[in-house]
């Protein structure tokens, strides 16, 4: 925003400041994934079927594509969904994607192909938490997640979970059979797991099995108090026009091409899946290997959270206490500004909000604009499209 007010000239830095403070920048940015040049790699699991909004988050999922690297789709079961998993749900997904993949590819490099993506489409075993976990339990998921760990590649391996875990356990209970102590160490210094909330059993045998393993996480099923749940929380004395009916069917599902056709209505609530992979787009707000920054798939520390026995949930999953630091819920302030007709464009609100959930709310104005956006790819040519702005300097 340009203002009249007159800046002061900044200060001269020394060369010798100058070096300093370029070396430090240097030794940060290899810590930082934001700055690596790579998408992140990432393997979903997705109990699609149980609810509508798995299949919500596919159709956002692949018009980021280009910007995640989709290592696997892996159908799984969850609380909602025992004992059946449905990968052709997924397929038929993709198939709406690549009839748009083409002009998707006018706007920005690297949109993978429909035969790419089909390649890619897997299964956990139809069988509920720990069931589907022990000797004889391997499954094409879970050994697609061992496959990906053994690659030589350094970047670590996302698995955004929108369902049940089980998979992810089972691939963590064959690892440890089989390695080292010191192989096991290292794969499993690999994972990033993003969940959202416990959908079955598993979940918490993972964390007490495993207390190295990085984990994002609102444990437990009262989804109601969750942070991924601020995606779709209607928030008193704020704007949600952008998570309402009208506004998904204008944007997303009606006159933007076949793949905005698979978009479903809202039952529950509107894309509770898509927290666990909105933090592995590279927008410049957050580094995903950071959760304590914040970010659009909300903020998280690490911590053991706190545990009431009296806790009820919602789906029977059952509730212990954490017996090691997770990521987890963290609290949060957001003041927003307001546009303005007159003077400054904008002005600060009189109204602070509060609590985990806003931590992730805050940005959802920016995210779903962003959404929109790309969902008019799928129609438009670049020309009449929207793209994120490029900086660029008129000197060296």
């Amino acid at each position: 925003m340009v203002t009249s007010q007159r800046l002061s000239p900044l200060p001269v830095l020394q060369p010798t400041f100058l070096l300093v403070l370029l070396a430090n920048l240097l030794a940060w940015m290899p810590q930082t994934s934001a700055q690596s040049g790579s998408p992140h790699r990432a393997v979903i699991f997705t109990d699609i079927e149980a609810d509508p909004d798995d299949t919500q988050s596919l159709v956002r999922l692949l018009l980021y594509s280009n910007q995640i690297e989709i290592k696997g789709l892996v159908a799984t079961t969850s609380c909602w969904l025992k004992a059946e998993t449905h990968p052709e749900s997924i397929e038929r997904v993709i198939r709406a994607y690549g009839k748009v993949q083409p002009t998707l590819s006018l706007h920005e490099k690297g949109f993978p192909t429909e035969e790419s993506l089909m390649n890619l489409v897997t299964t956990g075993l139809p069988v509920y938490g720990m069931e589907g976990v022990g000797e004889g339990k391997d499954s094409e998921g879970s050994n697609l997640i061992i496959r990906l760990l053994e690659e030589e590649d350094q970047r670590p391996l996302w698995v955004s979970v929108w369902g049940g875990v089980n998979t992810l356990a089972q691939s963590l209970f064959r690892i440890r059979a089989t390695y080292s102590e010191e192989e096991a160490a290292h794969l499993i210094s690999k994972l990033r797991v993003y969940t959202i909330s416990d959908q079955d059993d598993s979940g918490i045998w993972i964390r007490h099995q495993f207390p190295e393993l990085f984990y994002i996480v609102s444990p437990g099923d009262q989804y109601g108090k969750a942070t991924w749940n601020g995606i779709n929380t209607v928030v008193d004395g704020n704007d949600n026009t952008e998570i309402s009916t009208q506004w998904i069917a204008t944007n997303i599902q009606q006159g933007h091409g076949p793949l905005g056709a698979e978009y479903p209505d809202v039952s529950w609530g509107m894309e509770g899946d898509t927290p666990a992979f909105l933090s592995l787009i590279e927008n410049g707000l957050n580094d995903a290997e950071n959760p304590d920054f914040g970010g659009w798939g909300g903020r998280y520390v690490l911590a053991i959270p706190a545990f009431d026995p009296e806790w009820e949930g919602i789906s029977g999953v059952p509730l212990e206490p954490e017996s090691r630091p997770i990521w987890t819920d963290a609290p949060a302030q957001y003041t927003p500004y307001l546009k303005q007709e007159y003077g400054r464009s904008v002005r600060q609100t009189d109204q602070t909000f509060e609590g985990n959930k806003t931590s992730l709310w805050r940005w959802r104005d920016d995210f779903q604009n962003d959404y929109a956006a790309r969902m008019d790819w799928c129609i438009s040519s670049y020309e009449e499209a929207n793209h994120p702005p490029v900086p660029a300097l008129s000197h060296p």
